[in-house]
C-alpha cells in the first residue's frame, strides 16, 4: 500500500454554500472526491475551517471561510501490462470496449494481474490520472460484451453521474433456462448474500433493483432474452432470473437443479453442460456523449460461443 497526501485549498465566495454542511460543500468543490471521504477525513482531524481543526460533517459553512484539507489516500500500484483491447469507438474524452469472456475488469484478491485495467494503463498511460483508469461500470469475469472508459476526470464524473441517474442505456442478451414467454418486469431488492459473501440474493434488506425482458426466441426448455436494466447492482441480471426460477444457461454460481434435463437426449445434454459460463453479452449501449453531446449508440454481436448454443439449440428442436 501506497500513502498519498491530498491538500486542498478554498475561499468560499458563493452565497449558495452558506450554512450547508461541510461535507456536502467539499464534495461540491472538489468532485474528484466522495462526500464519504470527506465525511472520514472530518472525523479524523485532517480538514480546518479558517486554522481551526474541525470534527463534525455537519458544521454550517460561512461566507469567506477558509476550507484547508489534508487528507490521506492509500492506495495500491497497478502496473501496464500488454494486453489486447478490442477497442470498437474511441475519441478524445471516452472509448467502448467489447470485453471477452474470462478478463476481470478491475484488479482484486486472486485477480492482481492481466485485468482490463492493467490493458488500458498500458494501451494509454494517461490513464493513471483517472480514477479506476477510467472505468466507468463493470462486467462479471465471464459476462462479455460492452463498456465505456473515461479518458478524462471530467468525463469519468460526468458518466458517473449519468449512471446514476439512469442516462445510460444498457441492453443485454440472455439465454435462460426455460420457456419464458413474453415481456415483463422484475423489482426487487438485492444484498450481499448472508452467508456466501461472493454472492448477491433478493433480500428485504437490500437496494431496490429493476430489470426487464423480452423474449426474442423461444426453444423447447431454452429461451433467448432481451434484457436491459433500471439499476445496476452487482450480479443484478443474474440473481434476478434465478429469483424468476429461469436461471442463466451456464451459470456457475446462480444455478438451480433443471426438471428437464431428463428429457434432454444425451448430445445435447453434454453440449449444454460444457458451456461453463453465464450465457450473458452486453449487447448495446446508447448515452449522450457527455462531452460533444452526441447520440452514441453501439452494438456488439453475440460471442462465438453464444451463437454456437443458438444455432444448434434453434436446428435440434427436437430434442
Amino acid at each position: 500500500m501506497k500513502k498519498k497526501i491530498v491538500t486542498l485549498q478554498k475561499v468560499i465566495k458563493k452565497n449558495s454554500y452558506i450554512n450547508q454542511r461541510l461535507d456536502k460543500i467539499l464534495s461540491k468543490i472538489f468532485p474528484n472526491y466522495s462526500r464519504s471521504c470527506f465525511k472520514k477525513w472530518i472525523l479524523k482531524g485532517y480538514v480546518s475551517i479558517n486554522g481551526k481543526i474541525v470534527n463534525i460533517p455537519k458544521k454550517k459553512i460561512m461566507l469567506l471561510d477558509k476550507l484547508v484539507v489534508k487528507g490521506r489516500i492509500y492506495t495500491k500500484t497497478f502496473y501496464p501490462e500488454k494486453i489486447f483491447l478490442n477497442i470498437i469507438y474511441e475519441d478524445k474524452y471516452l472509448m467502448i470496449i467489447n470485453k471477452p469472456c474470462n478478463m476481470v475488469v478491475h484488479p482484486g484478491y486472486g485477480n492482481e494481474n492481466k485485468t482490463l485495467l492493467n490493458g488500458l494503463l498500458f494501451y494509454n498511460n494517461l490513464l493513471k490520472l483517472v480514477p479506476r483508469a477510467g472505468i466507468v461500470h463493470r462486467l462479471d469475469k465471464n459476462t462479455t460484451g460492452l463498456l465505456i472508459i473515461a479518458k478524462t476526470i471530467k468525463t469519468y464524473f460526468l458518466l458517473q453521474k449519468m449512471l446514476k441517474f439512469r442516462k445510460i442505456y444498457r441492453e443485454y442478451r440472455a439465454i435462460v433456462n426455460g420457456s419464458l414467454f413474453g415481456s415483463g418486469s422484475i423489482k426487487v431488492p438485492i444484498s450481499r448474500h448472508f452467508f456466501n459473501r461472493t454472492k448477491m440474493s433478493v433480500s428485504i434488506f437490500g437496494k431496490l433493483s429493476k430489470t426487464y425482458y423480452t423474449v426474442l426466441e423461444n426453444f423447447p426448455y431454452h429461451t433467448l432474452l432481451k434484457i436491459f436494466l433500471k439499476t445496476g447492482r452487482t450480479h443484478q441480471i443474474r440473481v434476478h432470473m434465478l429469483y424468476l426460477n429461469y436461471p442463466i444457461l451456464g451459470d456457475p454460481l446462480y444455478k438451480k437443479k433443471l426438471f428437464f434435463n431428463k428429457y434432454l437426449n444425451h448430445k445435447t445434454l453434454n453440449i449444454l453442460n460444457n458451456f461453463k459460463r453465464q450465457a450473458l453479452h452486453a449487447y448495446k449501449l446508447k448515452f449522450l456523449h457527455p462531452i460533444t453531446k452526441k447520440i452514441i449508440k453501439i452494438k456488439s454481436l453475440l460471442p462465438e460461443d453464444m451463437q454456437q448454443i443458438i444455432f444448434y439449440l434453434r436446428n435440434n428442436k427436437q430434442i
